[in-house]
């Protein structure tokens, strides 16, 4: 059931994109807000209180939803986790900026790229600016924005899927995403659970993101730049892990410049980082790595759902 849902679950959101701005995530943020007004007493242990406190409720609502379901018939079920994944699982909940600032830099509108750049990344970062955004700028900014998107609205909450039973697995993951961002605005101790139970939960996630990225793309250039960064004791920072392995992956210099020469600086003797700047190839090189590995980890799913109707 569940490889079918998931399924039926991409092919409804390729048809029906899902806006970014939807009731559903709305009223979540909408009920983040409130729970940190009503609990925020500027300590860590509070913000720890606020985050169990959503995170089980919601747990226990799609769980019980889930039993009540399979009560009624396995149909019910499957329509429950289609919702689930429809709802956390997408490419077009973050594609649509993506296309844009591609098509408006292979027609030369370079100024329209930037306004859409800065419209994205504000979503996170209130004060980014890309006014003066060179080209390879701006297609490194969005290659690196894409590629954690990928792995924050796919990868990571189909890996949950496949863990855990039922729809809960990319509930929490969302959830601990969308709460580890709105809370990181903390000018206290509140938001820094979340943070922590993200980087957490997103451990495992991301390191098998990292790995599809490096199996579909140059897999050597991959695998050294993962080292690099790992020897240089970025191996807490997980987005850098990912941005330089996708990089590796893709043959392309797509990290932060000043984190590159961090790397190149306190790694082994002789380490340097690989690849060329980044252009209008690039992004759609970058798509064509996102699609390979979505194919990689559903043809696994598949195998692996295959393989347990034959094992009853």
């Amino acid at each position: 059931m569940g490889f079918l849902a998931l399924i039926l679950a991409l092919l409804i959101e390729q048809g029906r994109p899902l806006p970014a701005d939807n009731l559903a995530h709305r009223a979540l943020g909408e009920l983040a807000g409130l729970l940190r007004g009503a609990t925020n007493a500027g300590e860590r242990r509070h913000g720890a209180v606020g985050w169990g406190v959503l995170v089980a409720g919601a747990l226990l609502l799609v769980g019980l939803l889930d039993w009540l379901l399979g009560l009624i018939h396995p149909v019910a079920v499957l329509c429950l986790h289609v919702a689930v994944l429809y709802y956390t699982v997408g490419f077009r909940q973050f594609s649509h900026p993506f296309t844009e600032i591609q098509l408006f830099l292979a027609s030369g509108d370079v100024e329209a790229a930037r306004r859409t750049l800065q419209e994205w990344l504000r979503r996170e970062d209130p004060g980014f600016d890309a006014a003066d955004a060179s080209v390879v700028e701006i297609c490194r900014l969005t290659i690196a924005n894409a590629l954690v998107a990928s792995h924050r609205h796919v990868f990571g909450p189909l890996f949950w899927y496949v863990l855990l039973p039922g729809p809960i697995g990319p509930v929490i993951y969302r959830l601990a995403e969308m709460l580890a961002r709105r809370w990181s605005d903390a000018d206290d101790d509140y938001g820094r659970f979340a943070q922590t139970a993200y980087r957490v939960i997103d451990w495992l996630p991301i390191r098998m993101t990292t790995a599809g990225f490096a199996i579909t793309g140059s897999f050597e250039d991959a695998v050294y730049a993962w080292r690099g960064a790992l020897a240089a004791g970025t191996g807490d920072d997980q987005r850098a892990l990912l941005l330089a392995a996708g990089g590796g992956a893709l043959g392309l210099r797509i990290a932060d410049p000043a984190l590159e020469a961090r790397w190149a600086q306190d790694t082994m003797q002789g380490y340097e980082p690989q690849g060329g700047e980044p252009g209008i190839d690039g992004l759609r090189s970058a798509v064509g790595l996102v699609w390979r590995s979505v194919v990689l980890w559903v043809s696994l799913y598949a195998m692996l759902t295959i393989a347990t109707w034959l094992g009853r």
